[in-house]
């Protein structure tokens, strides 16, 4: 299954292991492609370093996540231009399911929740994909 992970479930992985979106995450290195675009990338490189995730997750461990992110996700040119996101910076999302196939979108964001289904494809928080999609 080709799937689109937002940057919240990324780091929300990080920060609590065998929360949800840890354990969805470790599925889905296991048994799925995770779609990343450059400017899901970027997101992902720009957030890690903040100081805020000091108190929970050393820098190393933080930066450690990404080298694994760009190692094993695979990068989609992004051909799509979409703007129906009420939060423009979550529009990225969008763009990168439709440019990469994605069979799903994984998120706990209300903005990009909101629009499932997005041209077909399911926008589904972490708990539902694991409900869904745990024995695939």
């Amino acid at each position: 299954m080709r799937v689109v992970v937002d940057t919240n479930v990324l780091i929300s992985s990080m920060l609590r292991a065998e929360s949800i979106s840890d354990k969805v995450l470790t599925i889905l290195w296991q048994k799925h492609l995770v779609l990343t675009s450059s400017a899901a990338f970027l997101e992902l490189k720009r957030k890690l370093p903040d100081r805020k995730f000091d108190k929970y997750v050393n820098l190393f461990t933080r930066l450690s996540l990404l080298t694994k992110y760009e190692e094993k996700t695979e990068f989609v040119k992004v051909l799509h231009t979409v703007t129906v996101c009420r939060d423009p910076d979550d529009n990225k999302y969008l763009e990168l399911a439709l440019s990469g196939k994605a069979d799903c979108i994984i998120t706990g964001d209300s903005d990009l929740q909101v629009l499932n289904p997005f041209e077909n494809i399911p926008i589904i928080s972490p708990k539902e994909f694991l409900e869904r999609f745990h024995n695939s």
